[in-house]
């Protein structure tokens, strides 16, 4: 990974540009309605105004550096979506409602929003999936559009306790649900098709090698992930030993699993969450590697409960303890890191999932607690090395400008002399 800051960038604080957010807050509707001259502003004038606020600027690592994450969006839930249009709930007066005066653009139920968000998928439209254990449905949010669709409980399906999503390449969406001790599986249409129990205990994260045509199941309390046909839905093997009450840290073995993700090459890589590492095996459940360890530095963890993996190889964790997402080479090196305990975006509270969308270079997280998902570009190596040929040449055009202005202008020839 060709990441200019290394690990010394992660020392550098990313303040600049939460700083141009702070600025953009400070002077925001919300801070003006301290000023008594601004008190006629109504609610839907101040939701208009949020809306000028350009997070473009905010991106890692700070400039003058070659920008490699930058901050697009977050989601969640439809109230939010009505809300960036302009279009507010507004006050129903309990007369107007019994007389049926009001429009069906007055009035509306709440909404349903985000709660618990958890795992992540995102399909070939680029739509992003969200599980939500609270609501107990599964929010598909149009990216493009921000519209909101969902597959709810007791309508499309019927959820206890939904954590993990996978999206193979027809579009099947696999849910697991620990309540109920299955994964779920829909067809493309959202209609659900079938389900897989086989050796289950408590299913959580779930990982798809559309390559080799494997499904895999994290069970966080089997201390083991499953490998199912992703055809057949017959478990295949188990990766790790269990029976041993979470207490194992010998390598290939886990202690709570969480997160999993396949690599173009079908590598699995684990978030071996009580035991702070990143495991990896190969295609066949072969242990390969593991890096990580416990602590609050860079590139230390403090359990890791997502991993996904980008169009270049690289390895993004979310960390649950310490709310920031670090980024690294196949190698286990550190190339950078964003995050950090807040609401703003780029911070994180209660982060959990964490997802890649490798057509678009789209990096996806869930966070339990303010209810939302955030996104963020990925800018691949081939996109730096582009715009770090672009600078070389511009410096190498303004130094040629500056040798040319700076060249000795000739003497004139001396005047001739009168005889």
């Amino acid at each position: 990974m060709r990441f200019e800051s290394g690990i010394g960038m992660i020392l550098r604080r990313v303040t600049v540009a939460l700083a141009i957010l702070s600025a953009a807050v400070m002077v925001s509707p919300y801070a003006m309605l301290a000023d008594k001259k601004k008190k006629t502003d109504d609610k839907a004038d101040i939701e208009a105004k949020i809306k000028a606020i350009d997070y473009s600027y905010i991106c890692w690592p700070n400039p003058p550096a070659i920008a490699r994450i930058k901050y697009v969006n977050w989601y969640s839930s439809d109230k939010a979506v009505r809300n960036m249009q302009g279009n507010v709930q507004k006050q129903n007066k309990w007369m107007d409602r019994l007389a049926g005066t009001q429009s069906s653009d007055e009035v509306f139920k709440r909404p349903f929003e985000l709660l618990q968000p958890y795992g992540l998928a995102v399909d070939s439209k680029g739509s992003l999936y969200v599980a939500d254990s609270k609501v107990g449905a599964v929010f598909i949010f149009d990216t493009e559009k921000k519209d909101v669709d969902m597959i709810k409980n007791s309508v499309h399906a019927h959820f206890v306790r939904i954590i993990g999503l996978a999206m193979d390449d027809n579009d099947r969406l696999f849910v697991s649900d620990p309540g109920l001790r299955h994964v779920l599986v829909f067809d493309k249409d959202h209609k659900a098709e079938d389900v897989i129990t086989d050796g289950m205990v408590g299913p959580g994260g779930l990982a798809i090698d559309t390559k080799n045509r494997l499904l895999y199941v994290a069970d966080i309390e089997l201390d083991q992930v499953l490998v199912y046909d992703a055809d057949t839905l017959k478990l295949v093997r188990k990766i790790g030993t269990t029976g041993h009450n979470h207490e194992l840290t010998s390598p290939g073995d886990f202690s709570k699993p969480a997160g999993v993700a396949v690599d173009a090459e079908g590598n699995l890589y684990v978030a071996d969450t009580m035991n702070n590492r990143i495991e990896i095996f190969d295609a066949d459940g072969q242990f390969v590697s593991a890096f990580g360890r416990n602590g609050d530095g860079p590139g230390y963890f403090a359990r890791p409960k997502g991993v996904a993996i980008d169009s270049d190889g690289h390895i993004w964790v979310a960390d649950g303890v310490q709310d920031r997402v670090q980024v690294f080479t196949k190698e286990g090196q550190l190339a950078i890191a964003i995050g950090g305990h807040g609401m703003l975006p780029g911070q994180f509270q209660g982060l959990v999932g964490i997802a890649t969308d490798n057509k678009r270079n789209r990096v996806y997280t869930s966070e339990l607690y303010p209810g939302r998902a955030q996104e963020f570009q990925y800018i691949t190596d081939a996109q730096a090395d582009q715009e770090r040929e672009k600078r070389a040449a511009e410096r190498e055009k303004k130094a040629n400008a500056s040798k040319t202005s700076a060249a000795p202008v000739p003497a004139a020839p001396e005047a001739a002399k009168p005889n």
